[in-house]
């Protein structure tokens, strides 16, 4: 077996750990305005998820890591071409997990409501943007070698609109419905 089967089988598994776990709390976090009703089943909810949280993003950030290390030309082309996806997803994550912080800081309804709407839009999102993200790598994206300073790289040559077609936006949908589900 090769040393690239090898990590490839490593990162994915790595993926897998970060959708299985962090999918849970996406759900959770988008069913949190609908399914609590009163203080307490909120607290219940919180406490779901509360103690995981931000363990289960490590995963994702050792699967970058990992992807850098072991392939370094796939990480720069993915980066290249999805970064205002790639940083839509990161701002989310930042709201929603500002909001876990700062939900329990006052004792309003205006308060909680709001931060509440922060992790449901910031658990929303990124559910929604990791299935395009991925349904664009399965579909493929358009990439041409470049050369610029006399150092070949292959490059993501189309624009941020090319990532959204009825492919990508359905493998959006589905990733939200099954976060959505397994959240449930």
């Amino acid at each position: 077996m090769e040393l690239t089967t090898v990590w490839f089988a490593l990162i994915a598994i790595l993926w897998i750990g970060y959708f299985t776990l962090e999918g849970f709390d996406f759900g959770v976090g988008i069913l949190l305005p609908v399914l609590a009703k009163d203080e307490q089943e909120k607290r219940v909810l919180y406490n779901t998820i509360g103690p995981l949280w931000d363990g289960n993003e490590v995963w994702v950030l050792t699967a970058g890591g990992a992807t850098f290390a072991a392939f370094p030309e796939w990480y720069a082309t993915l980066f290249s071409g999805f970064y205002i996806a790639l940083l839509a997803i990161l701002v989310a994550l930042i709201v929603r997990n500002v909001g876990f912080e700062m939900w329990g800081k006052r004792d309003t309804d205006a308060w909680r409501t709001g931060w509440e709407w922060c992790i449901a839009i910031g658990s929303l999102l990124p559910a929604l943007h990791w299935g395009v993200a991925w349904a664009n790598i399965i579909g493929g994206v358009p990439i041409e070698p470049v050369t610029t300073h006399g150092v070949e790289s292959i490059e993501y040559t189309g624009t941020f609109f090319d990532l959204l077609s009825v492919y990508t936006l359905l493998g959006g949908v589905a990733s939200l419905a099954i976060f959505f589900a397994h959240g449930a």
